[in-house]
Protein backbone atom coordinates (compact mmCIF):
# COMPACT_ATOMS: atom_id res chain seq x y z
CA UNK A 1 0.00 0.00 0.00
CA UNK A 2 3.18 2.56 0.74
CA UNK A 3 4.16 1.62 -2.62
CA UNK A 4 1.17 2.43 -4.29
CA UNK A 5 0.52 5.54 -2.56
CA UNK A 6 4.01 6.64 -2.94
CA UNK A 7 4.97 7.20 0.77
CA UNK A 8 7.28 4.87 3.22
CA UNK A 9 6.23 2.14 5.24
CA UNK A 10 6.62 4.04 8.39
CA UNK A 11 4.66 7.20 7.14
CA UNK A 12 1.54 4.46 5.49
CA UNK A 13 1.70 3.05 9.06
CA UNK A 14 0.88 6.46 10.77
CA UNK A 15 -1.88 6.65 8.12
CA UNK A 16 -3.62 3.70 9.25
CA UNK A 17 -2.97 4.64 12.96
CA UNK A 18 -4.90 8.08 12.31
CA UNK A 19 -1.77 10.23 13.25
CA UNK A 20 -1.27 11.13 9.28
CA UNK A 21 -3.33 12.35 6.65
CA UNK A 22 -3.13 11.21 3.18
CA UNK A 23 -4.04 13.60 0.07
CA UNK A 24 -7.20 13.35 -2.18
CA UNK A 25 -5.09 11.98 -4.56
CA UNK A 26 -3.73 9.54 -2.89
CA UNK A 27 -6.97 8.93 -2.02
CA UNK A 28 -8.05 8.11 -4.98
CA UNK A 29 -5.06 5.66 -5.52
CA UNK A 30 -6.15 3.87 -2.80
CA UNK A 31 -10.22 3.41 -3.96
CA UNK A 32 -8.85 2.37 -7.51
CA UNK A 33 -6.37 -0.40 -5.80
CA UNK A 34 -9.19 -1.81 -3.57
CA UNK A 35 -11.93 -1.31 -6.31
CA UNK A 36 -13.97 0.79 -4.64
CA UNK A 37 -15.13 4.66 -4.55
CA UNK A 38 -13.07 7.16 -1.95
CA UNK A 39 -16.27 7.71 -0.18
CA UNK A 40 -16.42 3.79 0.56
CA UNK A 41 -12.95 4.53 2.38
CA UNK A 42 -14.23 7.19 4.25
CA UNK A 43 -17.12 5.44 5.99
CA UNK A 44 -15.32 2.10 5.47
CA UNK A 45 -18.04 0.38 3.38
CA UNK A 46 -14.41 -1.51 1.72
CA UNK A 47 -14.51 -4.87 -0.49
CA UNK A 48 -13.42 -7.73 1.36
CA UNK A 49 -10.29 -8.32 -0.41
CA UNK A 50 -9.25 -11.76 1.33
CA UNK A 51 -12.81 -13.01 0.17
CA UNK A 52 -12.92 -11.88 -3.21
CA UNK A 53 -9.87 -13.59 -3.87
CA UNK A 54 -11.13 -16.70 -2.70
CA UNK A 55 -14.31 -16.49 -4.40
CA UNK A 56 -12.37 -15.43 -7.64
CA UNK A 57 -10.37 -18.90 -7.50
CA UNK A 58 -13.55 -21.10 -6.57
CA UNK A 59 -15.15 -19.46 -9.74
CA UNK A 60 -12.20 -20.09 -11.68
CA UNK A 61 -11.94 -23.88 -10.12
CA UNK A 62 -16.14 -24.32 -10.89
CA UNK A 63 -16.00 -22.77 -14.27
CA UNK A 64 -12.60 -23.64 -16.48
CA UNK A 65 -13.41 -25.75 -19.57
CA UNK A 66 -13.04 -29.74 -19.44
CA UNK A 67 -8.77 -28.83 -20.22
CA UNK A 68 -8.99 -26.40 -16.53
CA UNK A 69 -8.33 -23.12 -18.88
CA UNK A 70 -11.11 -20.14 -18.82
CA UNK A 71 -10.71 -16.64 -20.72
CA UNK A 72 -9.95 -13.94 -18.85
CA UNK A 73 -13.31 -12.30 -19.94
CA UNK A 74 -15.68 -15.23 -19.13
CA UNK A 75 -14.27 -15.53 -15.49
CA UNK A 76 -14.68 -11.80 -14.86
CA UNK A 77 -18.50 -12.37 -15.87
CA UNK A 78 -18.82 -15.43 -13.92
CA UNK A 79 -17.80 -13.87 -10.68
CA UNK A 80 -20.56 -11.01 -11.58
CA UNK A 81 -23.16 -13.36 -11.83
CA UNK A 82 -22.39 -15.59 -8.43
CA UNK A 83 -22.65 -11.63 -6.68
CA UNK A 84 -25.39 -10.69 -8.16
CA UNK A 85 -27.33 -13.87 -8.41
CA UNK A 86 -26.19 -14.33 -4.09
CA UNK A 87 -27.84 -10.56 -3.90
CA UNK A 88 -31.12 -11.80 -5.98
CA UNK A 89 -31.62 -14.84 -3.49
CA UNK A 90 -30.21 -12.89 -0.17
CA UNK A 91 -30.79 -9.04 -0.84
CA UNK A 92 -26.43 -8.89 0.56
CA UNK A 93 -23.68 -8.87 -2.05
CA UNK A 94 -21.30 -11.93 -1.49
CA UNK A 95 -18.31 -9.98 -2.21
CA UNK A 96 -19.31 -6.15 -2.23
CA UNK A 97 -17.12 -4.91 -4.91
CA UNK A 98 -18.34 -2.22 -7.16
CA UNK A 99 -19.20 -3.06 -10.81
CA UNK A 100 -19.16 -0.34 -13.57
CA UNK A 101 -20.67 -0.57 -16.55
CA UNK A 102 -18.01 -0.87 -19.31
CA UNK A 103 -18.32 -1.53 -22.54
CA UNK A 104 -17.06 -4.48 -22.24
CA UNK A 105 -19.51 -5.57 -19.59
CA UNK A 106 -19.73 -5.31 -15.57
CA UNK A 107 -16.46 -5.63 -14.08
CA UNK A 108 -14.89 -3.97 -10.83
CA UNK A 109 -11.73 -2.27 -10.99
CA UNK A 110 -10.58 -4.55 -7.69
CA UNK A 111 -10.62 -7.86 -10.35
CA UNK A 112 -7.97 -6.83 -12.29
CA UNK A 113 -5.30 -6.20 -9.45
CA UNK A 114 -6.60 -9.24 -7.52
CA UNK A 115 -5.95 -11.04 -10.40
CA UNK A 116 -2.36 -9.85 -11.19
CA UNK A 117 -1.70 -10.60 -7.46
CA UNK A 118 -2.90 -14.33 -7.67
CA UNK A 119 -1.14 -15.13 -10.84
CA UNK A 120 2.42 -13.47 -8.97
CA UNK A 121 1.55 -15.42 -6.08
CA UNK A 122 1.64 -18.19 -8.17
CA UNK A 123 -1.98 -19.17 -8.09
CA UNK A 124 -3.39 -19.05 -10.92
CA UNK A 125 -1.46 -19.59 -14.95
CA UNK A 126 -1.66 -17.17 -17.39
CA UNK A 127 -1.59 -17.84 -20.78
CA UNK A 128 -1.62 -15.39 -24.14
CA UNK A 129 -2.59 -16.87 -27.42
CA UNK A 130 -3.28 -14.62 -29.91
CA UNK A 131 -7.18 -14.69 -29.64
CA UNK A 132 -7.40 -14.15 -25.56
CA UNK A 133 -5.96 -14.46 -22.57
CA UNK A 134 -6.67 -17.80 -20.87
CA UNK A 135 -6.68 -18.38 -16.81
CA UNK A 136 -6.14 -21.91 -14.86
CA UNK A 137 -5.06 -22.76 -11.60
CA UNK A 138 -1.43 -24.35 -10.39
CA UNK A 139 -1.06 -26.99 -8.04
CA UNK A 140 -0.87 -24.49 -5.60
CA UNK A 141 -4.13 -22.52 -6.54
CA UNK A 142 -5.75 -25.93 -6.69
CA UNK A 143 -5.09 -26.68 -3.28
CA UNK A 144 -6.11 -23.27 -1.92
CA UNK A 145 -8.26 -22.93 1.17
CA UNK A 146 -11.77 -21.08 0.82
CA UNK A 147 -12.04 -20.54 4.15
CA UNK A 148 -14.40 -17.27 4.28
CA UNK A 149 -16.82 -18.98 1.91
CA UNK A 150 -19.89 -20.73 3.44
CA UNK A 151 -21.69 -24.19 1.95
CA UNK A 152 -24.48 -22.30 0.64
CA UNK A 153 -22.04 -19.29 -0.73
CA UNK A 154 -19.96 -22.79 -2.73
CA UNK A 155 -23.29 -24.11 -3.52
CA UNK A 156 -24.31 -21.35 -5.60
CA UNK A 157 -20.81 -20.81 -7.31
CA UNK A 158 -20.97 -24.27 -8.65
CA UNK A 159 -24.52 -23.52 -9.87
CA UNK A 160 -23.56 -21.15 -11.90
CA UNK A 161 -20.27 -22.01 -12.77
CA UNK A 162 -21.28 -25.48 -14.86
CA UNK A 163 -24.45 -23.65 -16.40
CA UNK A 164 -21.93 -21.86 -18.04
CA UNK A 165 -19.11 -24.42 -18.74
CA UNK A 166 -18.35 -25.53 -21.85
CA UNK A 167 -20.57 -22.49 -23.59
CA UNK A 168 -18.30 -19.76 -25.25
CA UNK A 169 -17.24 -16.04 -23.64
CA UNK A 170 -19.38 -14.00 -25.92
CA UNK A 171 -22.57 -15.87 -25.53
CA UNK A 172 -21.97 -14.90 -21.26
CA UNK A 173 -20.58 -11.39 -22.53
CA UNK A 174 -24.54 -11.22 -24.46
CA UNK A 175 -25.71 -12.18 -22.05
CA UNK A 176 -24.89 -10.24 -19.43
CA UNK A 177 -25.09 -7.26 -21.61
CA UNK A 178 -28.90 -7.95 -22.10
CA UNK A 179 -29.26 -8.02 -18.52
CA UNK A 180 -31.71 -5.16 -16.90
CA UNK A 181 -28.92 -4.31 -14.68
CA UNK A 182 -26.63 -3.25 -17.25
CA UNK A 183 -29.17 -2.09 -19.66
CA UNK A 184 -30.58 1.02 -17.51
CA UNK A 185 -27.51 2.11 -16.29
CA UNK A 186 -25.00 5.01 -18.00
CA UNK A 187 -21.74 3.74 -19.55
CA UNK A 188 -18.93 3.89 -16.24
CA UNK A 189 -21.74 3.85 -13.79
CA UNK A 190 -21.38 1.80 -10.88
CA UNK A 191 -24.27 -0.92 -11.44
CA UNK A 192 -26.40 -1.58 -8.01
CA UNK A 193 -27.32 -4.60 -7.11
CA UNK A 194 -30.51 -3.41 -6.04
CA UNK A 195 -31.32 -3.82 -9.42
CA UNK A 196 -30.96 -6.95 -10.49
CA UNK A 197 -34.47 -8.08 -8.36
CA UNK A 198 -36.05 -6.51 -10.95
CA UNK A 199 -34.98 -8.60 -13.43
CA UNK A 200 -37.23 -11.92 -14.26
CA UNK A 201 -35.81 -15.14 -12.46
CA UNK A 202 -34.73 -16.98 -15.57
CA UNK A 203 -32.05 -13.60 -16.78
CA UNK A 204 -31.09 -13.65 -13.23
CA UNK A 205 -27.93 -16.18 -13.84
Amino acid sequence: MAGILGISRPTYVSVERGETSITIEQLEKLANKLGCEPQDILTENVVDEPKYKQVLLEVLKSGADADGKITKTKLAKLIYLVDFGWYYHHLEPLTGAKYRRLDQGPVPNLYFSVLDELIDAGLINLEVTKDCQLLSLTQAGQMGVSSKLTKSEKSLIAKISHKWQGKRTAEIVKFTHQQLPYQICSPGEIIPYELITQQDPEYVY
